[in-house]
C-alpha cells in the first residue's frame, strides 16, 4: 500500500483545491476517507488510496431515477451530516439528472436525460430509487409520460453500472406489503432486478444508511469496479453479517435477559428486544457499526429501545408483524476453539483434548441455558458463514412456538 504521506506530498495542490471546492477542512476530508474505508472493510493504510482517487478519478456521471418511493433514501443522503453529503454528491459525482435535485421540470428535464445518456454513453452509473409496479403494463407510475418499465430499459440498457438504492428499488420494499387476503400487491411492486432479469448492486433499507451508498461508489473510483456481492446483490462489506453477531445487546441475549414490555425494568436496563420481536436475528445489516441514517453517535432504532423491523431484508420488513417474532439462525453464542500445535506425525494431546471439549461443551450449556430462558425446545444450530448461507429448517415444535405472542 503506498504511504498516505507520499501520496498527500506529491499531490498536495490539486487535493487543497479539492478541498477548496468541498469547502471541507483537510482534518475533515481525510476523516471522511478513513471512515469509508473503514466501512469498506479495506486494510489500515487504505484511506490513502480512497483519498486519491476521491481527488483524480474523473466524476462518474450518475443518472438517477425515482419510481414508487418516498424520496427518503434521497433524503437520508442530503440530511447526512460528516460531512454534508449534497456537497459530495454535487461535486465528486456528476450528477446529471435527480428529478429532486435539478432545477428543471417537465421537456426541459427529460431532455437533460436524454442528453446526458448519448454524452456518456456505456460510462454513466445508473442509480434507481423506488419500486417498479407491473400490474396493468405499470400504469400506476409514469415520468414524463413513460412507465418505469420502459424508463428502466432505456437507461439500463447503456449504462456502465447499476445500482439499487433502498428497498424499494431492491426488491420491492413497502409497496409491495401483501395484504393477508390478497396474493400481491396492488401494483404489482418489484425490484428492478426482478423487471431487468440481471445482477444490479443492491443497498436495501428504508432507507439506507448514506455510507453505504457513497462508500459503493468511492469503491467504484478507488478499483473501477463495484463491491463484492452477494447472491441477493447487496455489498458484502455492509451486508455480509447478520444485525443480531454485532448488537451491542447481545450479551443480554446470550444470557437470557430480555424485555418483555416496553418500559418494563428489562427494558429500562438495555435487555434483549428479542422478545418485542427484534428482527436483528434473521437480518443481514451493518447498523449497529455505523448506525442509521448518520443520525449522528451512531445511533439506530435498537440503540433506542425500538426492535428492528428488518427493513433491509426481502421477506421480513413490510412482510411479517413488527412484533412477531423472528426466526433464529443459531441460538448459541461464536465460540473461538484453541490452536493445537502438534509436531507433524502426532495427535492432539490430552490436555488440548480436554480444552476443546470444554470449550464445547461450554457452547452446547449455553445452547441449553439460551433455550430455556426463550420458553422453547430449541436446537442450537451452527452459526451461518454468510448471507447466502440457509438456516437449518426448525423442528415442527419450534417453528409453531417461533410465532408466539412475545410478550408470553
Amino acid at each position: 500500500m503506498t504511504d498516505s504521506n507520499e501520496i498527500f506530498d506529491t499531490e498536495r495542490s490539486s487535493l487543497v483545491e479539492l478541498e477548496r471546492r468541498l469547502d471541507l477542512p483537510r482534518r475533515e476530508f481525510l476523516k471522511l476517507c478513513s471512515a469509508i474505508a473503514a466501512t469498506l472493510g479495506l486494510p489500515v493504510g487504505a484511506e490513502a488510496a480512497v483519498a486519491k482517487a476521491v481527488e483524480t478519478a474523473p466524476r462518474p456521471a450518475v443518472i438517477w431515477l425515482h419510481f414508487q418511493e418516498c424520496t427518503g433514501c434521497t433524503e437520508t443522503l442530503l440530511r447526512a451530516e460528516h460531512p454534508t453529503l449534497e456537497k459530495l454528491i454535487l461535486d465528486v459525482i456528476s450528477l446529471e439528472y435527480h428529478e429532486t435535485l435539478m432545477a428543471a421540470a417537465g421537456k426541459q428535464a427529460e431532455d437533460a436525460r436524454l442528453a446526458a445518456m448519448r454524452k456518456y454513453k456505456g460510462r454513466y452509473l445508473l442509480v434507481v430509487e423506488g419500486a417498479v409496479p407491473t400490474h396493468d403494463n405499470g400504469i400506476y407510475c409514469k415520468v414524463g409520460g413513460k412507465t418505469p418499465q420502459q424508463m428502466l430499459a432505456e437507461c439500463a440498457a447503456d449504462a456502465a453500472g447499476i445500482i439499487a438504492i433502498g428497498s424499494c428499488a431492491s426488491w420491492g420494499g413497502m409497496p409491495s406489503t401483501i395484504s393477508p387476503l390478497a396474493t400481491s400487491s396492488p401494483t404489482g411492486s418489484t425490484g428492478i432486478a426482478t423487471v431487468l432479469g440481471k445482477p444490479v448492486v443492491t443497498i436495501p433499507g428504508c432507507p439506507p444508511n448514506p455510507y453505504n451508498f457513497l462508500s459503493t461508489v468511492v469503491h467504484l473510483l478507488t478499483f473501477k469496479r463495484l463491491p463484492d456481492v452477494d447472491a441477493k446483490g447487496r455489498p458484502l462489506f455492509a451486508y455480509g453479517r447478520l444485525i443480531h453477531e454485532n448488537c451491542e445487546r447481545r450479551a443480554h441475549f446470550d444470557a437470557g435477559r430480555f424485555a418483555l414490555e416496553f418500559g418494563d425494568e428489562g427494558h429500562r436496563k438495555g435487555y434483549c428486544l428479542y422478545k418485542l420481536g427484534c428482527k436483528g436475528p434473521e437480518t443481514y445489516n451493518n447498523c449497529p457499526t455505523i448506525g442509521f441514517g448518520d443520525a449522528g453517535e451512531v445511533n439506530w432504532p435498537v440503540g433506542c429501545g425500538h426492535p428492528c423491523i428488518g427493513c433491509s431484508e426481502q421477506g421480513v420488513g413490510f412482510q411479517t408483524g413488527i412484533y412477531e417474532l423472528s426466526e433464529l439462525r443459531y441460538i448459541h453464542p461464536p465460540v473461538g476453539y484453541p490452536s493445537i500445535h502438534e509436531k507433524q506425525g502426532k495427535g492432539a494431546s490430552l490436555g488440548a483434548m480436554a480444552i476443546v471439549a470444554a470449550v464445547g461443551g461450554g457452547a452446547a450449556g449455553a445452547g441449553a441455558m439460551l433455550a430455556r430462558n426463550l420458553g422453547r425446545n430449541a436446537r442450537a444450530d451452527a452459526q451461518p458463514h454468510g448471507p447466502d448461507e440457509a438456516a437449518k429448517p426448525p423442528a415442527p415444535d419450534q417453528a409453531a412456538a417461533s410465532r408466539h405472542d412475545p410478550r408470553e
